[in-house]
C-alpha cells in the first residue's frame, strides 16, 4: 500500500518528504526521475511518469500497489501561454486520467493541487466577507482570467463529478499565492518578486518594482509551500469530507508595502521605491482582492491551519538562498 505523488516540483516533493517522515510508503514521479533527499522513515521510489500517459499511470498505480495519489503535476501560467495546448493536455486530460485511474482500480482518494486565482474574476462583486469556496460566479463575465485558472477549475469539476457519479473520495485545494522554492529559478509571482528584492539587497541598489505583475492594489494572501504540502497530507488522511474542496490559506492579507517591510526584516540594507499602488490587484488581475480565504472548512473537515507567517516562509527561504549562493 503507498500513496502515488504526482509532480515532484516543490509543493509535490515536500508532501512526500513529510509522507516519509511518519513512515508511509511513497511513489513520486514526474516526466525524469525526482532526486529527493530521502530522511524519512517510510519507503521511496522514484521513476519518470507523464500524467498525459494514461496507460503507463495504470502500470505505476498496479505495480507498487498504490492506493492514494497526490496529483500536483502541472504546467504553470507562463508555460501555458508559451504553449496552451500541452498546458491543456497536462492539467485538464493529466487530471482525468487520475481521476478514471482511481476510478477503475478503486483507489481510496485522489487530492488534488487546485488554485484561489480561478475564482479572481470573482474579486469586483464580492462583499468584504472572507472568501467562501462556494463563491458566485457569473459563467461568462466572470469567468477564469487565465488558462492556468481555467485549467484549475475544470480540475475540480472533473473531481466532483467523479465523486458524485462514481464515489471516487476527491480532495481539491485551492493554494493560495505560495512561498518557497529555488530563488535562483522562479517558477511564479512570489518567487519572482522575492528573486527582484533579494538580488537588490545584494546589489546594494535601489530595487524600483517596475514589473506590473510583482506590484499589487489593495491586499494579497499567501501561503508557504511546506503548509500546501501539510494540507496536502491532512486531506489524504482527513475521516470525513463533506465540501470537497477547500482553501490553503493564512487567512491573513498584506499590502505590497508590508510585503516588502517584511523582507526587510530579513534583509536591512534593501532599499525599495514603492511604486504608484495600481487600481489592479495581485499578478496583473483586474480586481483587488476583497478580503482573505475563509479557513474555516479546512480547520474543521482537514484539521489543517497553517503554521508558517509570511515573516516565517520569507526568512526561511531566503534563508535557503542565501545557503544556496554561499555553497
Amino acid at each position: 500500500m503507498s500513496t502515488l505523488v504526482l509532480g515532484a516540483g516543490l509543493i509535490g516533493s515536500l508532501t512526500a518528504q513529510q509522507l516519509l517522515a511518519q513512515g508511509d510508503s511513497v511513489v513520486l514521479a514526474d516526466l525524469r526521475v525526482p532526486q529527493l533527499a530521502h530522511s524519512g522513515v517510510g519507503h521511496l521510489a522514484t521513476l519518470a511518469l507523464d500524467v498525459t500517459d494514461f496507460p503507463a499511470l495504470m502500470d505505476v498505480v498496479k505495480a507498487h500497489g498504490v492506493t492514494r495519489i497526490v496529483h500536483t503535476a502541472a504546467l504553470l501560467s507562463t508555460a501555458i501561454r508559451q504553449d496552451p495546448l500541452l498546458g491543456i493536455r497536462v492539467n485538464v486530460m493529466g487530471t482525468a486520467h487520475v481521476l478514471e485511474c482511481a476510478r477503475l482500480l478503486s483507489l481510496q482518494r485522489v487530492v488534488l493541487a487546485s488554485s484561489t486565482t480561478l475564482a479572481y474574476n470573482t474579486f469586483g462583486q464580492h462583499g468584504p466577507q472572507a472568501m467562501e469556496e462556494d463563491v458566485p460566479m457569473r459563467l461568462l463575465s466572470e469567468r477564469p482570467a487565465s488558462i492556468y485558472a481555467a485549467t484549475k477549475l475544470a480540475g475540480e469539476q472533473l473531481a466532483l463529478l467523479y465523486s458524485d457519479l462514481y464515489g471516487v473520495e476527491t480532495v481539491s485545494l485551492r493554494y493560495g499565492a505560495v512561498l518557497g522554492g529555488d530563488l535562483e529559478r522562479p517558477t511564479s509571482v512570489p518567487g519572482r518578486l522575492i528573486q527582484t528584492l533579494v538580488q537588490a539587497a545584494r546589489s546594494g541598489q535601489v530595487c524600483a518594482l517596475n514589473d506590473p505583475f510583482l506590484v499589487w492594489g489593495g491586499r494579497e494572501e499567501f501561503v508557504d509551500a511546506r503548509d500546501c504540502a501539510r494540507a496536502n497530507v491532512c486531506a489524504l488522511q482527513a475521516p470525513h469530507l463533506k465540501q470537497r474542496v477547500y482553501n490553503v490559506a493564512s487567512g491573513e492579507w498584506f499590502t505590497l508595502g508590508e510585503f516588502v517591510q517584511a523582507m526587510q526584516r530579513e534583509w536591512p540594507q534593501l532599499q525599495v521605491h514603492l511604486p504608484t499602488e495600481p487600481s489592479t490587484g495581485f499578478a496583473g488581475f483586474a480586481h483587488r482582492r476583497p478580503s482573505p480565504s475563509n479557513m474555516e472548512a479546512a480547520k474543521l473537515e482537514l484539521g489543517f491551519q497553517t503554521n508558517f507567517t509570511l515573516g516565517d516562509s520569507l526568512a526561511y527561504w531566503c534563508r535557503a538562498a542565501s545557503t544556496t549562493t554561499q555553497a
